[in-house]
């Protein structure tokens, strides 16, 4: 199917562009909907189904806190992700991580 693009006109090669943009569109539609398809299989020969791995997945344990404000018992800190404003500021006081571990 040869196609010469040099004889078609600018409309022509235009709709051909949205033609085309909608076929890889259901293209990859219809992929997806194997791959689903074919993930559920999968899934269920181990006795699960999608929903129930994707629950397992959302669940992560709680860390516990490794560091305490000494002058808010309540604010805690675990030592993950960015640094509390109250942490921040002990350290720029002189203090160490050390001196505010539980």
């Amino acid at each position: 199917m040869e196609l010469d693009l040099e004889k078609l006109s600018l409309r022509e090669l235009r709709e051909m562009k949205t033609r085309v943009e909608k076929a890889i569109a259901s293209f990859e539609d219809r992929r997806k909907r194997e791959a689903l398809v074919a993930a559920e299989n999968a899934v269920r020969e181990y006795g699960f189904s999608l929903a129930e791995l994707a629950e397992a997945q959302g669940t992560r344990a709680k860390v516990a806190p490794k560091y305490v404000n000494p002058e808010d018992p309540e604010a805690t800190w675990t030592g993950r992700g960015r640094k509390p404003r109250w942490v921040v500021d002990a350290l720029d006081a002189g203090k160490s991580l050390a001196d505010l571990e539980i």
